[in-house]
């Protein structure tokens, strides 16, 4: 984990992930496919989650007056089930699979929104089972592969609750799941000396840009806000169903490929 290549692609993750704990959606959605153009996807994300922790602590500290207390208790159930069903099934479950269906379901959400359908249906009460629904899906999808926010979005958005509101709920609810994850990170090996230590130089990047998005996020005009959400959950989508895909053929070609028993 040296080299110019290396550090500029850690750093840009690092500031994706500061720019979303500020309030801009699904940038830190980023990181990790940034830092799988140099190093392993899976050490990129046990790299990745010490600064999405510490990030988070000054992103609650930012948007502490402005949630949604509903939808939050909500979201930590579902995403308190979620997280455990990801632990449970983590060595089991392919990540190209999950990749592909909830990037299908996000791409199939915001298209309906950018199409129009749905914009102007009144807000949509905080319903508990679907909220349960959505929220476990994404507690699994952010464990399995760091891909929490679709499902989430695909709850709140219609709830259209104010920007200020609906981007610390979704700050908040994802610093909750992201601690959740430390300790099966651990017990799966994904947090060794090397990844804090990488960790810790990025983190002051991280955290200016925590502030810089809380700025972005306060002064963007609110239908600006949720438009830029819209397309960014569109494109966040097509990315995780052009992985799944991607990563469906290659298991194919590996079981495809004859295998020899050994002498």
């Amino acid at each position: 984990m040296e080299g110019p290549l290396f550090w500029t692609l850690a750093l840009l993750a690092a500031v994706s992930v500061g720019l979303s704990k500020g309030g801009l959606p699904v940038v830190a959605m980023l990181s990790v496919p940034l830092l799988s153009l140099v190093i392993n996807p899976v050490t990129a994300a046990g790299l990745m989650l010490p600064v999405f922790i510490v990030s988070d602590v000054f992103g609650v500290w930012a948007y502490r007056h402005n949630f949604d207390r509903r939808v939050l208790s909500i979201g930590v159930v579902g995403l308190t089930i979620g997280t455990g069903v990801g632990w449970a099934t983590a060595q089991s479950v392919p990540e190209w699979a999950v990749r592909l269906i909830v990037g299908g379901v996000g791409a199939g959400f915001a298209a309906s929104l950018l199409l129009g359908r749905g914009r102007d249906a009144p807000a949509r009460p905080a319903n508990a089972v679907s909220g349960l629904v959505w929220t476990s899906v994404a507690g699994f999808t952010s464990f399995v592969s760091h891909s929490g926010a679709p499902p989430w979005q695909v709850w709140v958005l219609p709830l259209r609750l104010s920007k200020l509101a609906f981007a610390g709920t979704t700050t908040i609810a994802f610093a909750y799941v992201n601690a959740l994850k430390l300790v099966p990170y651990a017990a799966l090996g994904q947090l060794g000396l090397e990844n804090l230590r990488v960790a810790a130089m990025l983190t002051p990047a991280a955290v200016l840009a925590v502030f810089a998005g809380f700025r972005l996020v306060k002064i963007l005009p609110e239908a600006l806000f949720f438009r830029l959400v819209t397309w960014a959950l569109l494109a966040v989508s097509l990315k995780l169903i052009r992985d799944g895909l991607a990563g469906g053929l290659a298991a194919d070609a590996l079981a495809a490929m004859p295998h020899f028993p050994l002498a």
